[in-house]
């Protein structure tokens, strides 16, 4: 298994788990943060902390995810030979012919109708 399926791999979950994450968040505290520990007035972490748990669980979740897409661009097989341009070398030049230009058929009757292009 090659080092960018790993990574492709960590991407996936990681991308899954910020999904998670997010879902789980609500703004206005009435999401799945604010129901930990039951209706009672023993709380497990309290509600301030469990919004404080997901937020830096989302960013770092997102930093992680922005690293391993960086560094799987590292870790792309590119075949071993560079590939540049052909812009970029001076010594490159096309060999390509140019088309020939064929002249246009001229027609000495201008009157023509469209009776006598159709050839009755």
């Amino acid at each position: 298994m090659s080092t960018f399926t790993i990574f492709l791999a960590l991407i996936v979950v990681v991308a899954f788990l910020l999904i998670v994450v997010i879902m789980v968040q609500n703004p206005k505290g009435g999401g799945l943060s604010s129901s930990f520990g039951g209706g009672g007035t023993q709380q497990l972490g309290g509600v301030k902390k469990t919004t404080d748990f997901l937020d830096k669980s989302t960013w770092t979740l997102a930093t992680l995810l922005l690293v391993l897409i960086l560094l799987s661009n590292v870790a792309i097989n590119r075949g071993g030979d560079s590939i540049e341009s052909k812009a970029l070398d001076p010594d490159a030049t096309t060999t390509q012919p140019l088309p020939a230009a064929t002249p246009l058929p001229t027609t000495t009757n201008n009157t023509a109708t469209p009776a006598d292009s159709t050839g009755q």
